[in-house]
């Protein structure tokens, strides 16, 4: 029998969950390969939410989660209990996902102990160390350790390449976010319960232009967060429209939204979504407004348009493409585009319309061959 090859997976957030869940589908289904969940729980409930969804229980959950914590402090607790893990499982290989602190860690833990590290969406680049931050400086720190880089698109390899990043090592595979994107959609058809949460505001906003609104970044908390606010209070001024916005646990982004515009008719500040209702709102709403990197990704694949209040995205592709839309946290700029889309129809359907370049739901699988063509040359 051939050998099974032990893949540690290592993450900590919710996006990293969502996009690794069907990488370690994938992986289980695989004869080849004994896949070992770790998760560091950086986020606790969100996190949670998506676990439960995909029907993951972790191997180790490390619950590092705290109060207010510090990078130093968070990154420093993750190396010690991530490299307690590694020498206990003494994996073949170390898999991590995108930009975090769970993520980076993850890389250097186990380039310490010379144990291959898989990257997927990897090169993903803004050119700017501060935007987003930290997530930039993590991107580029794995990036000079990983083994393999699965990149989400020909934009992302080439940032890799022009890092000279061996081409051999460096593989397009879509982005896992579109996966797991269609596996949710298609459970909502099969169970439209699971979506019932927003039916109360669903029925509340009916005949109302629907803006979808995320925001978390941490470059963007004080100014940032009040410009945006702001836009927000005007936005949903109009008798037209109606927000919903998700508002992040962070008490830096909790306590302007709450005093800025709580008790408003039109808009509804909610508790985080779980995985369904995310993508039920992605699919109800007419524009999604975000500072996220991931919504970059999904609304486009629903037809959304996406206007990301950033002054750079290390997702350039949906900006060339024409799905995503740069436009800061200045009140104006952002009240100002928000009103194009909504009364030119043509400004609208030509960001409805662009194509997603972001993946076509099978980028899980060509990991886990790209993976598996890897151990058959080292063998």
């Amino acid at each position: 029998m051939t050998r099974q090859h032990k893949i540690l997976v290592v993450f900590g957030t919710r996006p990293e969950a969502i996009k690794l869940f069907p990488v370690i589908a994938a992986l289980r289904a695989d004869p080849r390969f004994h896949p070992v969940v770790c998760v560091s729980a950086q986020h606790r409930g969100m996190l949670d939410q998506v676990l439960e969804i995909a029907g993951i229980v972790p191997d180790y959950d490390l619950d590092l989660m705290k109060p207010d914590q510090t990078l130093d402090g968070l990154t420093s607790a993750l190396l010690n209990e991530v490299g307690r893990v590694m020498d206990t499982e003494h994996p073949d290989r170390v898999m991590v996902q995108g930009d975090t602190a769970t993520a980076m860690v993850g890389a250097l833990a186990a380039y310490y102990r010379k144990i291959p590290v898989d990257h997927v969406e990897a090169g993903l680049r803004s050119g700017d160390i501060y935007q987003p931050w930290p997530e930039e400086v993590n991107r580029k720190i794995i990036g000079a350790m990983a083994s393999l880089h699965f990149a989400p698109t020909q934009t992302a390899a080439e940032a890799l390449m022009r890092e000279n990043v061996d081409p051999g090592r460096v593989h397009v595979t879509g982005n896992t976010v579109i996966d797991a994107l269609h596996w949710v959609t298609a459970r909502i058809a099969e169970n439209p319960a699971l979506v019932s949460g927003l039916a109360d505001l669903e029925a509340r906003f009916a005949n109302k232009r629907i803006i979808g609104v995320t925001s978390h970044r941490r470059e963007n908390f004080g100014d940032g967060l009040e410009h945006i606010a702001e836009a927000v209070r005007q936005i949903a001024a109009r008798e037209d429209v109606a927000v919903i916005f998700p508002v992040h646990p962070n008490p830096n982004v909790r306590k302007v939204m709450n005093k800025a515009l709580a008790g408003l008719d039109n808009v509804a500040l909610i508790e985080p979504l779980d995985y369904p209702h995310f993508s039920r709102l992605l699919a109800i709403c007419d524009i999604m407004l975000t500072d996220s990197g991931g919504v970059q990704e999904e609304a486009p694949a629903l037809g959304k348009p996406v206007l990301v209040m950033r002054e750079t995205t290390e997702r350039p592709e949906g900006v060339e493409a024409g799905t995503a839309k740069l436009v800061g946290t200045e009140t104006a700029r952002i009240v100002t585009e928000i009103f194009t889309l909504l009364d030119d129809k043509a400004a609208y359907e030509a960001m409805a319309q662009a194509h997603n370049p972001f993946g076509d739901g099978h980028s899980a699988r060509r990991i886990v061959e790209l993976l598996a063509h890897e151990i058959g040359s080292e063998a």
